[in-house]
């Protein structure tokens, strides 16, 4: 299925080439028919967005929402192992299971990219799918109420893949996102925020989660970990 690759293509840094084809995405899109009829139309809304601004405003908004600060950041295992050294092995997990489909990545791409593990999504059997982006849900859930928080028009995007996945997210955990207070950061409290080793603390962690059954093992293993201190 389509929906996962294009939603994957929305999530990545915008270029013009796909600003030009914005209406032949939105007719895959309708014509699978995967999303809930309000999923689709708040993708639309944010289709429109990309139609409304300059591509520089838009490259710009960008990099200010996911290259800065691990909040919204792309990279899913960096908000369950943070710098860890788990989190070298749960890559390798993710590499050999797409390796088992005939997935392989270009040199530099790093497995948990968000818009990569879609990509990998669109190839698999849709049921399989959509089991699959439930594993990290609490990730996706989480990074789209921040978002949705700063009225990003990210945040449709994000609850587009909440709406595909057939598990829901930890409520609890959601709750805690939604009652946290946005905090602006200094580019000095930027650097020194990627110097701590994990992005969430115990409590934001959940049951964040990533495909594959290696993938499992490790993620719990970490939270048996995180649930002794």
């Amino acid at each position: 299925m389509k929906t996962f690759k294009i939603i994957g293509m929305l999530l990545s840094y915008p270029k013009q080439d796909l600003i030009d084809h914005l209406d032949e995405l939105e007719t895959v899109l309708k014509s699978e028919d995967l999303l809930p009829k309000r999923s689709f139309r708040n993708v639309v809304k944010f289709l429109d967005h990309l139609r409304s601004k300059d591509i520089y405003e838009l490259q710009e908004d960008y990099v200010s929402l996911f290259d800065r600060g691990r909040g919204h950041c792309l990279h899913l295992f960096e908000h369950i192992h943070g710098e860890s050294r788990d989190r070298g092995q749960a890559m390798v997990n993710l590499i050999e299971s797409y390796a088992e489909r005939g997935f392989y990545m270009a040199e530099g791409e790093l497995p948990d990219y968000l818009p990569l593990f879609l990509e990998y999504l669109s190839c698999c059997p849709v049921e399989e799918a959509v089991d699959l982006i439930g594993d990290p849900i609490n990730v996706i859930a989480t990074i789209g109420i921040r978002l949705e928080k700063r009225e990003s028009p990210y945040h449709h995007l994000f609850k587009a893949l909440e709406a595909l996945a057939k598990v829901k997210p930890d409520e609890a955990l959601l709750k805690q996102v939604r009652a946290a207070e946005i905090k602006e950061q200094t580019l000095d409290e930027l650097d020194e925020e990627w110097k701590e080793t994990e992005a969430f603390d115990n409590q934001d962690c959940g049951n964040c989660s990533i495909s594959s059954q290696a993938m499992q093992e490790q993620i719990q293993q970490s939270q048996t970990t995180r649930g002794a201190h």
